[in-house]
């Protein structure tokens, strides 16, 4: 009787697994600032408003429906059933539901994560490789589509693993069998589907080049090895042309990832600095990773490494995918790390350091039985409760307020804006994107890659006052400006005799055109059809974060939530 009331109070009881699953609303409400952070991309603003369109009109659009500067262009709306579900939200429970169902996608995620280390590693191993995981990832902790792709690459990446220790079916349905399905799914709610299609190839390719090292040395019995691998990875492919755009998706794809423009220009393709102190947890997985690669070799066993060096070189090269590194090196580096510990005691080292490995792996073999117990998980439901409740509260706490920053976004400069619906407003992308939430057209926002470079680049010309930025402006029958006080175009526009201020409240200036009457449009390329005009090509990923060079306040916010979640 005493033995079942122990056990019952145990399910009471938090468990890793609880910590797991908390531990992003910790680092969120603890560390970083909270809601704001979440929110501090306001292309989830866009992304709601085009959920709002589609539901609305019955279908998904072909072409532009938000600017002045492009109208009717050819626009691919990739992610089209992401924004019905952000839209969907919204209806239901406003910016706080779009919030917290965030705040539950990252939870689910680090949860899988944590479970899937724990398969190769003791409780504490697991929750310590989760936990650097989180915290290197959480640059891109953001109320956006790519929410979607962190979650489907931890599915993906524990099917795999069964599939490699012989488990190969769940429910009597074959895992490589299911996987295509899937990635239908994940094709339409983003563009990051092919991250699952390269980690069955990987899988694939390892299986092949074991089998040829290895004692077989035949091609035939590699292929056999291999091959289901290979039918599961093309059979993906295939069935992420089951979209609204077709093969357009992958070529649109193949055009913006090979374009130079986004690494010079676009924040998130830029290579992560090693200068930022906060780096180091990115710093220190490489090494634990690159160490973790050379032990797998010397077993034999390629696909850790296969896995490790491909996402690493992606990391390097774009910081946008630091989380999909962080996430496919922390199972094998938890393993490494495990087999280490449990090697301690036995290799010839000082009696204390022996003593101490021997106290540690009794430790976290007790721990895993105790974990071993199912629990209710009744910590994680009663914290997300609890952040439900206070997002929904009459006056959240300030970390709290599911709103955009009215500090960033010009929230109160838009009362000027709505008494000339017809304006034409130039701002910078940033921006464009709150002004498609608030309602109103505008002349550019995060969709780079549909505006195209010719037409990013005379956007950024006109916001470093570059010659010829008026011509610009008069091209497109720009009226209205709306510009933060430290933009360079507003202490030129402040000069200029062309230009008045009309509002003023210390975060967001406007400004109106002298020579000609709000909305008053003076040229043909403001009435054209966009058509012909730069690339006909859209985004594959949203945006996470400050997108041009011109915009340095944005971009030192970017790696303030990445230090304030780790300091």
């Amino acid at each position: 009787m005493e033995a079942s009331s122990s056990k019952f109070v145990v399910k009471l009881l938090p468990s890793l697994t609880d910590f797991a699953f908390l531990m992003p609303i910790v680092f969120l409400f603890g560390r970083m600032e909270g809601v704001k952070t979440l929110l501090s991309d306001c292309d989830t603003g866009w992304h709601i408003r085009t959920g709002e369109w589609i539901l609305a009109n019955g279908w998904v659009p072909a072409q532009d429906v938000f600017s002045f500067s492009k109208p009717g262009a050819p626009w691919y709306a990739w992610e089209w059933l992401s924004d019905i579900v952000l839209a969907k939200i919204n209806a239901l429970g406003g910016l706080q539901a779009v919030v917290l169902f965030s705040i539950l996608m990252l939870s689910v995620t680090f949860t899988g994560l944590f479970l899937l280390v724990r398969r190769k590693a003791s409780p504490v191993v697991a929750i310590a490789m989760t936990m650097l995981a989180a915290a290197a990832s959480s640059i891109h902790w953001l109320a956006r589509p790519h929410l979607f792709t962190l979650f489907f690459l931890v599915l993906f990446y524990a099917g795999l693993e069964q599939v490699r220790e012989g488990r190969a079916r769940v429910a009597c349905i074959p895992i490589l069998a299911a996987f295509p399905v899937i990635t239908i799914l994940w094709t339409n709610l983003h563009g990051g589907f092919f991250v699952g299609t390269l980690m069955i190839g990987a899988y694939g390719a390892a299986a092949m080049l074991q089998s040829l090292l290895g004692a077989e040395g035949a091609l035939g019995a590699a292929w056999l090895k291999s091959r289901s691998y290979f039918a599961s990875a093309g059979a993906c492919l295939a069935a992420s042309l089951i979209n609204p755009y077709t093969y357009h998706l992958h070529v649109h794809m193949a055009a913006y990832l090979r374009d130079p423009w986004n690494s010079q220009h676009i924040m998130e393709f830029l290579s992560p600095s090693f200068h930022h102190p906060t780096a180091i947890f990115f710093e220190g997985m490489l090494l634990l990773a690159a160490s973790t690669a050379v032990w797998n070799v010397s077993r034999g066993r390629l696909v850790e490494p296969i896995l490790m060096l491909v996402w690493a070189h992606g990391a390097l090269l774009a910081a946008r995918n630091i989380p999909i590194f962080m996430i496919a090196a922390a199972p094998p580096v938890g393993e490494a790390i495990q087999q280490l510990l449990l090697k301690l005691p036995a290799l010839n080292l000082a009696g204390w350091v022996k003593k101490t490995a021997e106290r540690f792996n009794r430790i976290t073999e007790e721990m895993g039985q105790t974990e071993a117990i199912a629990r209710w998980h009744l910590v994680s439901a009663l914290g997300m409760a609890m952040v439900a409740a206070l997002l929904y509260a009459p006056h959240p706490p300030k970390k709290f307020r599911s709103e955009f920053d009215p500090k960033s976004y010009p929230k109160a400069a838009l009362a000027t804006l709505r008494g000339d619906p017809g304006a034409r407003v130039f701002t910078n992308d940033e921006w464009g994107d709150y002004l498609i939430y608030s309602g109103r057209k505008v002349f550019v926002d995060g969709r780079s890659d549909f505006y195209g470079d010719d037409f990013e680049n005379k956007y950024i010309d006109v916001l470093n006052v570059k010659y010829g930025w008026e011509k610009t402006l008069n091209r497109f029958g720009v009226d209205t400006i709306l510009m933060p006080p430290s933009a360079p175009l507003t202490g030129a526009l402040k000069e200029s005799s062309r230009w008045r201020v009309v509002y003023d409240d210390g975060i967001a200036l406007v400004f109106r055109s002298n020579v000609r009457e709000p909305g008053t449009q003076i040229s043909e390329a403001g009435r054209g059809d966009g058509k012909g005009r730069d690339r006909k090509v859209t985004k594959i990923e949203a945006r996470d974060q400050a997108i041009t060079e011109t915009k340095p306040k944005l971009r030192s916010e970017h790696n303030d939530v990445f230090a304030q979640s780790l300091e």
